[in-house]
């Protein structure tokens, strides 16, 4: 039940094509960086995790130049079994009690720590008040781990409250290539738009 090791991988090329024409704008997005805690890089034995964090930093730094707000998700350590509930079947406790495993990792450490979502299941929507963060924008930029899990079911999530979501396929990384790209596929079919760091910057 325990996270698996993840080899290294290369982040994955051109994105696959969608289905929508959508187009950024400052106005109305803000940027959630996910889960990118110790406890969900670990796992990671070289990259794609540094390129992803320098891909989030150039992004992060965007949004602040353009006021955009920016959020993240952690998911809090040491969960009590009433709190965690489903998760403990698949993946077991969780997080333990060392601060060190729940913190977003150093480059990405936010400076504002009300800025943090405390995150309980895979949709940073569910228990939290990322709805009511948002003010009334309605395009969610996606970033961090894992793609084919928290990643996505936030973006199935977001779509289906008519916000928009931008999955940014190399700001995001995953249990392996494989699921990398199968998450940025069903992405970019069902829920959202999946683009580049250069594109957002762009």
């Amino acid at each position: 039940m325990a996270l698996p090791v993840i080899e290294p991988y290369a982040l994955p090329g051109e994105p696959p094509r969608g289905r929508v024409a959508w187009n950024l704008d400052p106005g109305r997005a803000a940027l959630l960086v996910h889960d990118m805690q110790n406890h969900f890089l670990a796992p990671f034995k070289a990259g794609p995790i540094p390129e992803v964090i320098a891909n989030i930093q150039r992004l992060r730094e965007r949004c602040a130049a353009l006021g955009v707000p920016v959020l993240y998700s952690a998911q809090p350590g040491a969960q009590e079994p009433r709190l965690r509930g489903l998760l403990t079947d698949f993946w077991g406790p969780g997080l333990g009690a060392e601060p060190s495993a729940a913190a977003i990792v150093g480059p990405l450490r936010p400076a504002d720590p009300s800025a943090v979502l405390t995150k309980w299941r895979y949709s940073a929507f569910v228990r939290t008040d990322l709805d009511e963060r948002l003010r009334g924008r309605d395009q969610l930029v996606l970033v961090g781990v894992y793609a084919h899990i928290g990643v996505l079911a936030t973006a199935l999530d977001a779509f289906m409250r008519d916000i928009q979501p931008f999955v940014v396929a190399d700001a995001v990384a995953d249990f392996s290539l494989d699921h990398h790209r199968g998450a940025l596929d069903y992405a970019a079919q069902r829920c959202a738009a999946v683009v580049t760091t250069a594109q957002v910057l762009a």
